[in-house]
């Protein structure tokens, strides 16, 4: 009997693995600009996470342009590109199988920086710092 994994379940050492090379070596690509879409021309692109699917067979780049600019024409270029990035990643890692590759834009930036002006507001500031100033029951029971 075999074990299926429910979708929710963490990614396994070999995915995370697999993934980080993935990400390198898509870097490294995207870094020495050997696409020649005039959409990623002068573009620098970060690679920031590759996730791989349990059977090893797809895999997801997570991708930001240096400053969000020309982020939509660059997920378009990339993705035309996927073909070709594939036969980078097949002839530099050693797998079996190399994973189809689709691209999407990292939110995780926007979602940090949402977080930051929460925090950063002046009732949650408040609010923090009433915490600390507001002496400790248990401290005068002893």
């Amino acid at each position: 009997m075999t074990r299926r994994r429910s979708g929710g379940s963490p990614p396994t050492q070999r995915q995370l693995r697999v993934g980080e090379e993935l990400r390198h070596v898509l870097a490294g690509v995207l870094a020495r600009d050997e696409l020649r879409d005039p959409a990623l021309q002068g573009l620098s692109i970060t690679v920031t996470q590759v996730r791989v699917s349990p059977d090893l067979r797809n895999a997801t780049a997570y991708v930001m342009p240096l400053g969000g600019e020309r982020a939509a024409d660059s997920l378009a270029a990339l993705r035309r590109a996927a073909p070709f990035l594939r036969g980078q990643v097949g002839r530099a890692v050693e797998l079996r199988l190399v994973p189809q590759l689709d691209f999407a834009i990292d939110t995780s930036f926007e979602h940090a920086q949402r977080i930051d002006g929460l925090l950063r507001r002046p009732e949650v500031a408040r609010d923090l710092g009433g915490d600390e100033a507001a002496p400790d029951p248990d401290d005068e029971a002893r």
